[in-house]
């Protein structure tokens, strides 16, 4: 039998006739819109014609050879294949070389015939010495053979003469006919009932279908189990013909094997005959034989759909529960995706889909290898309200990986499909935050996809959603709120008619309103979308505006920019970074307009503009939101104060990464590039600390517009506030401000006393380009195996219970390949930018906020974060040891601290300005007051880290602070000048990141250098006041300001201490001597004010509320020497009083847990005392060998849950612990 026809049951001619057009339309069915030629018994020429006409009408399709060998002479040695001459007289050997060059390729050859093995053993010699070029197109070559080169066919009557091309054209009817032989269950199967199958192979609910189906299904699978995944690709995913024809070559494998016969092909595939998956074939065969008879005796009777989809995706399920990353893939992915295809098992395929997918990027690798992505593309078509948010999950992890699939969800209208879902209230708004995220992923730099998204409305969608119907709604979920803006953000990005359109859309109101919600991810996304409203236009040599700028248009961006400069201070990095980055742009859009107020500022003529600055009303400045303006009130003339912002010796960096433009740059070549920073002789063109260029009076600013400047007081504005930005404390915003300057013509003089460059542990100058920031979200955990802080989401009430404080993360990386950032920056994406290019568009610093949050997507989402049983643990084994701890504390009545069980000389140049003992290790912390930080464990008497807060020259330490100590902790130092600087990993050497960093006093002058900060771990809010009328509560976990407390005093707060109990309540001390108890969480904040130290004039060196959980008790020490116990229930007067130094205090602690206070002299004296007043210890001097004094006591500290006590001098920079004489040394 040849091909199923019997070729003796007629004659040859016919025969021949017969056999070419049962090929033919076996063939048709694979490939149905293909063009087929027959050409039997050719000659040579026939051949070439065949293949030259063939090659003409595919043009750069593949074409299929197939030639059928029976009759004629094995190949030859050569690999030469049998064909007649012109009169039929003899056969001609045909060399595969020419074939090849006649057909070229892309193409594929079936050999059936014996021997076949030698074609392809000669097309591989070619192969070896072809030429690289020649080499490429014949590996686009493939090719089939029935057998190896010393093999012949099988010649049993159980297999059909061509064995072969029945299995590659006629899958299901050969392998039925041979598993019917084999089956143990032979004897009762009828194999004449084979050709009688029902259906149609191409109607899954039919048996003939449904058996097709899981063929595909299974063939498949064992090719993308056995193959790498480069070869399945091509041969199974990228050509419907090839895909068939390799599908059924594993079943010819299978059959032709068991008759010790091998076909093999070019690319060699491995031995796939003996997959366990063939068992799975046999059984669902078995199913359809046996109900065969009754399904032909009763052309009625219903079908019954095999369970072989049902049973594989439970086997799926299976690996889904137990599987991971580590582990083998689930083999059932391609089976998977053929489910995809059947409306009964679709939902329940997707799901698991999206399960799987959510494992991680690695799992949606695995599924776009496997060709998910058509699927899944096809089935935005559907309209099944069921499947619209698992479609939405499943993009979304898609998108996540690869950005690229943006062309051909625009192409096919897919983005409609996500704008539909986003404006539908049905779904929840976490799913239509992944809708969001899938258009700004499709807007992403896709010129098409804005286009085709604007048109489509999504500009509206975004702008109605994001803001809430009624102004009592509950809020928004945050991640809705941040995709809404990227996508605008995305949707506007270097797009001017979006932009436009925006504008006209009110969007810079909407978008604002969002800049004060509590979620600093959010405020920075709106940041971002404002930014990107912006149009900087196409920079010229002479700036980014022209003369046919539109009014309206300059109007509306300096009104976005009004509405940044109200956030310039916000406390979060991540939001500064991203004003600071906008900002710029608008430097670069506005750049003739900003150079001349600019040269207006430093023009020593004339001060005409100074006199139109802004006042506070002219911004709608709420009253608790700093607004440069404040830093520009009070002043005789603005050049005063730009010098101090801008005063070298203070933050400008030496290096040349600082943002200046480029020299190759237009914009630098015609109007910037006057003298380098570098230069040490720069300093000598402006006392102030500012360099105007050259060029600014030398016609550089001589153009003039055709109509006035609109609000030359917001230019005005905006450069003072670029000149604040560039003494940000957190380096990367520093460096933007400093870049938006040169911009504007104003360059920074380099003095020689400037810190910048230095080496050292710490580094945070050292730039790193493009990279995310790292920071967790109030609504997802991050899992990138770093420590864990600021876990409790803003959007739920703090705990009240003292011991568990803030669990967020405030920063943390999700690109793998940055966790070990060179500059010490805990956020690569606040690390500095890159050096500007060539490119004048270069010179804008990068947003991150984008990339960053896209690193949401691409972390599992339906499960928790796998380390949150360590991190509770850890956290659950602190809490028992700080109970234990207390307890211990509490029951202690005399803590004499007599016993130096440790002294190290940190050898500060100024002494130790500040301490602390961390409460879980044996680690004392201590710093001076030039910000050098360093950190010693004293029961090894060994340094372990040294590290400075920061490379400016302006210096000065208020105090050291711990925060989440029951987590892995950080460490928060503040400068005298309010500057806030958090960091982690200062415990590991040279491991230290900066997390966060911001001024705690922004906007209010304190005289002196005198901040005074202290934290509440319970609340999560930090206090800092100083020689100002006010006390600002910043709360770290939203990292914003949250309330601005009038002191109610003349003088200025000199001490303050929180309450460990009583979350919001905080006692401040005044230079006045007066003490004042204030609580955020009453209408009047102010709830006790005493004189308990009148009518002394020295002030109130320290305040603490005293030990246990009575709220109503604290202590206050002056610098006159007496310590005085007040009770807010009762009168001011204090209750008990001490005099424990005769003038000259200097330091007071309150321990937390147990009944003592110690107070510290400049004198060189440490008193002891318990509650009741009396004197325990009184320490004079250093037990040591030296038997030296201790110097002026600066500083004291108790240990948060032990009985110990580290005090630091000023005279010898010594810091000493004391403990009590029982204390047992580890």
């Amino acid at each position: 039998v040849v091909s199923f026809p019997d070729p003796f049951s007629m004659p040859p001619p016919k025969a021949l006739e017969s056999i070419g057009k049962t090929l033919h339309s076996q063939y048709e069915r694979w490939q149905p819109k293909a063009r087929y030629k027959l050409q039997l018994d050719p000659t040579v020429e026939e051949v070439k014609k065949l293949c030259n006409t063939c090659r003409k009408y595919a043009r750069s399709e593949r074409v299929l050879f197939h030639y059928n060998g029976h009759g004629v002479p094995k190949p030859t040695a050569n690999g030469e294949i049998w064909v007649f001459n012109k009169s039929y007289t003899q056969y001609i050997p045909l060399p595969i070389t020419d074939l090849d060059s006649w057909l070229k390729t892309p193409s594929i050859y079936v050999f059936d015939c014996s021997a076949a093995g030698m074609i392809v053993k000669a097309f591989l010699e070619r192969l070896d010495w072809s030429s690289s070029s020649s080499a490429s197109s014949v590996k686009d070559c493939i090719l089939l053979a029935a057998c190896e080169a010393h093999q012949t066919l099988p010649q049993s009557a159980e297999y059909p003469a061509d064995v072969f091309t029945a299995c590659l054209t006629t899958p299901i009817k050969m392998a039925l006919h041979w598993f019917c032989k084999r089956s143990l269950l032979s004897g009762s199967l009828d194999h004449s009932l084979i050709d009688q199958i029902p259906g149609r192979q191409n109607d899954r609910k039919t048996l003939l279908g449904e058996l097709n189906w899981i063929f595909t299904a299974i063939t498949d699978t064992i090719a993308w189990n056995v193959l790498p995944h480069e070869l399945f690709q091509r041969l199974f995913r990228q050509d419907l013909l090839v895909a068939s024809l390799f599908r059924n070559f594993l079943l010819a494998e299978r059959i032709m094997r068991s008759a010790n016969c091998s076909p093999i092909t070019y690319p060699l595939l491995p031995p796939t005959h003996q997959h366990h998956m063939w068992d799975a074939w046999d059984m669902a065969a078995e199913i359809c034989l046996s109900k065969l008879p009754h399904l032909i005796a009763d052309p009625n009777a219903e079908f019954q759909p095999s369970p072989f989809f049902t049973e594989q995706l439970t086997a799926f399920e299976v690996w889904l529960d137990h599987g991971s990353e580590d582990k083998k893939p689930p083999e059932q992915l391609p089976i998977v995706l053929q489910v995809l295809l059947s409306q009964s098992h679709r939902f329940r395929a997707l799901v698991l889909l999206g399960r799987f997918l959510d494992m991680g990027p690695w799992a949606v690798d695995l599924a776009l290898s496997v060709g998910i992505f058509p699927y899944v593309l096809k089935l935005l078509q559907t309209s099944a309200m069921e499947l619209r948010q698992i479609l939405v999950f499943i993009w979304t992890k898609i998108l996540s990986l690869d950005k690229s699939c943006q062309v051909d969800l625009v192409k096919d209208g897919g983005h409609a499909y996500f704008i539909r879902f986003l404006d539908s209230l049905d779904a929840y708004p976490e799913q239509r935050a992944m809708a969001a995220f899938v258009l700004a992923v499709i807007v992403d730099g896709h010129r098409r996809g804005q286009e085709a998204c604007m048109s489509a409305g999504l500009i509206d969608v975004c702008l109605r959603h994001l803001q809430p119907e009624n102004p009592h709604d509950a809020q928004t979920e945050p991640l809705l709120l941040q995709w809404l803006c990227l996508c605008l953000g995305k949707l506007w990005e270097d797009f001017p008619e979006a932009q436009l359109l925006g504008l006209q859309s009110n969007a810079p109101e909407i978008v604002t309103c969002l800049l004060s919600e509590p979620q600093p991810e959010v405020r920075a996304s709106a940041v971002f979308a404002l930014g990107n409203l912006l149009d900087i236009g196409s920079p010229s040599v002479n700036g980014g505006d022209d003369d046919s700028d539109d009014d309206e248009k300059v109007r509306a961006e300096i009104n976005v920019v009004r509405s940044l400069l109200q956030v310039t201070s916000d406390g979060s990095p991540l939001v500064r970074a991203e004003v600071s980055v906008a900002l710029t742009r608008f430097a670069l859009g506005h750049n003739k307009h900003l150079k001349s107020v600019a040269a207006e500022y430093w023009r020593p003529q004339t001060n005409s503009l100074l006199k139109s600055l802004p006042s506070l009303a002219n911004i709608n400045n709420p009253s608790n939101v700093y607004s440069p303006s404040n830093f520009l009130q009070g002043s005789s003339g603005l050049s005063s104060h730009i010098g101090p912002v801008l005063r070298v010796g203070s933050d400008t960096s030496a290096t040349g990464r600082d943002g200046r433009i480029s020299t190759s740059s237009p914009i630098a070549t015609n109007s910037i590039m006057h003298g380098s920073p570098q230069s040490d002789d720069s300093s000598q063109h402006s006392d102030s600390g500012i360099l105007l260029r050259d060029n600014a009076s030398n016609g550089g600013l001589s153009y003039t517009r055709s109509r006035p400047i609109i609000d030359s007081g917001i230019y005005s504005l905006f450069i003072s506030t670029m000149c604040s930005i560039a003494k940000d404390p957190y380096p990367r915003i520093a460096n933007i401000g400093r870049r938006a300057l040169s911009l504007v013509g104003v360059e920074q003089v380099v003095m020689r006393n400037t810190r910048f460059g230095s080496g050292g542990a710490g580094e945070t100058s050292a730039p790193s380009s493009n990279i995310g920031m790292a920071r967790s979200s109030s609504w997802f955990d991050m899992n990138s195996g770093i420590s864990m802080a600021f876990r409790t989401p803003p959007v739920s009430p703090p705990q009240h219970d003292y011991l568990t404080g803030l669990r967020r993360v405030c920063s943390m990386e999700f690109r793998p390949h940055l966790l070990n950032s060179p500059d010490g920056l805990a956020d690569p994406l606040l690390s500095s930018a890159a050096a500007p290019s060539t490119s004048e568009l270069n010179i804008l610093p990068q947003s991150t906020i984008y990339n960053w949050s896209c690193g949401h997507f691409s972390r599992p989402l339906l499960t928790g974060s796998d380390d949150n049983g360590e991190v509770t643990a850890r956290r659950e084994e602190r809490e028992r040891t700080a109970l234990d701890c207390i307890a211990k504390c509490q029951r202690s009545s005399a803590c004499k601290m007599t016993s130096q069980i440790a002294s190290w000389d940190t050898k500060f140049e100024l002494g130790t300005k500040s301490a602390l003992l961390l409460p879980f290790s044996p680690i004392v912390v201590a710093a001076d007051e030039n910000e050098q930080i360093r950190v010693w464990n004293y029961d090894d008497a060994l340094p372990v880290n040294t590290f400075e807060n920061h490379k400016l020259s302006d210096r000065g330490l208020s105090k050291l602070l711990l925060i989440n100590e029951l987590d892995e902790s950080l460490l928060l130092v503040g400068s005298s000048d309010g500057n806030v600087r958090i960091w982690r990993n200062y415990a590991q050497k040279g491991g230290q990141k900066l997390v966060t960093a911001f001024s705690s006093v922004q906007g209010h002058r304190a005289a002196g250098r005198s901040v005074v900060i202290d934290w509440q771990q319970q609340s999560g809010y930090l206090y800092a006041s100083g020689d100002m009328s006010s006390i600002l509560v910043w709360d770290l976990d939203k990292e914003q300001l949250l309330n601005t407390i009038p002191s109610s005093a003349d003088s200025g707060i000199s001490a303050l201490s929180a309450s460990q109990v009583r979350p919001g309540q905080f006692a401040a001390g005044f230079i006045d001597a007066s003490v004042r108890i204030f609580d955020v969480r009453t209408p009047d904040r102010l709830v006790y004010m005493a004189r308990p130290h009148a009518p002394r004039t020295e002030k109130v060196v320290g305040i603490g509320f005293q030990p246990g959980f009575d709220p109503y008790k604290i202590v206050s020490a002056s610098q006159a020497g007496d310590i005085q116990f007040l009770d807010v229930r009762r009168a001011a007067e204090p209750y008990l009083t001490i005099e424990a130094h005769r003038g000259s205090l200097t330091a007071l602690a309150v321990h937390r847990h147990a009944p003592v206070i110690a107070s510290g002299s400049a004198k060189q004296m440490i008193k002891v005392f318990s509650l009741e007043g009396e004197q325990l210890t009184i320490i004079r001097y250093q037990p040591s060998f030296m038997g030296q004094r201790i110097g002026s006591v600066n500083c004291l500290s108790f240990h948060p849950y032990k009985s110990l006590l580290a005090a630091g001098a000023g005279d010898n920079a010594l810091v000493s612990i004391y403990a009590e004489d029982n204390y047992q040394v580890r």
